[in-house]
């Protein structure tokens, strides 16, 4: 026996477990601490069991994973790629309804989010495998936690599979908590400030340019403060740009484009609220999908470099490099040898625009170093295509027209995965109007 605490742990993680096993049943447990641990019943609601298991944010961002091949059928909700922990103890899996903590369920889950969640943060899902009896060996551990599949590759194709087919058919979706986490960050002491006295404008932070205050209230700010939006220049500027707005852009999921801030943050109005774009992120992860799509059908359009970009690098990096070139041109990269220590760069891909042809060789030189054995680049070919899109999107800091804006964000919106960028961080965040209103006190 360990500590009473870490027993009281574990009986508690068994009772969640048969928890979401069986949502038509009521839990209780009572704890010697004196709390109570209570899981109502939800009827045929899974979905709203495993909400009160793994907290309410989890029903806003699962999608529901319903999928069979061969005879194996595999149901649950996983979550969106944002909406991810930084561990596993948010992951349940349950094999002809018994819950089950195996290595190769684990390694499917993982892969299925390959490229969407950054390293070291893990997804959050229930997954529940029905399969026959016989294809199954329940008895490979004393406590009947692992378990050996017959067909072990059906298993893991299934999940894989079912998993990415559900986010690409859910579409874009961003983590709902990414905007509470916003909503916190604008008012973290909120509660104890106005607890502790009455609003002043004097003493606010966040009083009027001139704070001058009178009893009947405050005095007109200063017209000079906002002479420089009132002048004809910024007016005919503001008229520009609110002409490619439109009613229709406006109803599209992400919305129309109304500004970009610090030249790398896309301010979008949406039906009910607003969107707010890192540029740069979302950029990275269309140009992936676009060249991971390249590599599944036909090859990347490449441009040809009129004058070819030489690299200089060590001997057994050229060897490497050369011994890949096809995987390359099927990218739009293509190269030629240019002597025992030199690399000739004499395309590159066309949807990347002007790059660093030398930098990206190079690093593709550091990867296939790295990871290049007798198994090939198989499995690595989206992590090159990952390389490559970095090198090639929409830099932070460059300033994007509003028809480039509008054009990024419709984009974003026919890509599945566009929600989050090749290193797993949101590319967007979601606000709606209401949140806006009860930060203003509206609601």
């Amino acid at each position: 026996m360990k500590t009473e605490r870490a027993e009281a742990s574990a009986i508690s993680e068994v009772v969640r477990r048969m928890a979401i096993a069986f949502p038509q049943v009521r839990f209780v447990l009572s704890g010697s601490d004196r709390t109570t641990l209570e899981f109502a019943a939800t009827g045929d609601d899974r979905l709203a069991r495993i909400a009160q298991v793994l907290g309410k944010d989890f029903r806003d961002n699962a999608i529901e994973i319903d999928a069979e091949r061969e005879g194996v059928r595999l149901s649950g909700f996983a979550g969106v790629p944002t909406f991810n922990r930084g561990n596993s103890l948010q992951q349940y899996a349950f094999v002809n309804g018994r819950p089950v903590q195996d290595k190769l369920i684990w390694s499917a889950l993982r892969a299925a989010y390959a490229e969407t969640i950054p390293q070291g943060r893990y997804p959050v899902a229930v997954l529940a495998i029905d399969i026959d009896p016989e294809l199954v060996d329940v008895n490979v551990h004393p406590a009947k936690s692992d378990v050996r599949f017959r067909d072990p590759g059906l298993v893991r194709g299934l999940i894989v599979g079912a998993i990415r087919q559900a986010m690409a058919l859910e579409g874009d979706r961003a983590s709902t908590t990414g905007a509470s986490g916003l909503m916190r960050a604008f008012r973290p002491e909120q509660a104890t400030q106005n607890a502790a006295r009455p609003w002043s404008a004097d003493t606010s932070p966040y009083r009027p340019m001139d704070s001058t205050a009178s009893q009947s209230g405050f005095r007109e700010a200063p017209q000079a403060a906002f002479a420089e939006m009132t002048t004809p220049s910024a007016r005919a500027a503001a008229a520009e740009f609110s002409a490619t707005q439109t009613a229709e852009q406006v109803q599209h999921p992400l919305g129309a484009a109304r500004a970009q801030l610090h030249e790398n943050y896309i301010v979008a109005q949406t039906a009910d609220g607003l969107v707010i774009v890192d540029q740069h992120a979302a950029h990275e992860r269309l140009v992936f999908e676009a060249l991971r799509k390249g590599l599944n059908e036909r090859p990347v359009a490449a441009q040809v470099l009129l004058i070819p970009d030489i690299v200089d690098l060590p001997e057994d990096d050229c060897d490497r490099l050369i011994g890949h070139a096809a995987d390359f041109s099927r990218l739009g990269l293509g190269i030629e040898r240019f002597g025992p220590g030199a690399i000739a760069v004499r395309e590159t891909p066309a949807m990347l625009g002007e790059i660093d042809a030398a930098g990206l060789v190079r690093q593709l030189a550091d990867e296939l170093a790295e990871w290049d054995t007798a198994n090939g680049l198989a499995g690595r070919l989206d992590y090159l295509a990952a390389t490559m899109a970095c090198h090639g999107s929409v830099r932070s800091g460059r300033r994007l027209r509003p028809e480039e804006m509008n054009a990024l964000l419709r984009q974003m919106e026919a890509t599945p995965g566009s929600g989050q960028c090749n290193h797993g961080r949101p590319t967007y965040i979601e606000i709606k109007l209401s949140d806006i209103e009860r930060l203003f006190g509206r609601s």
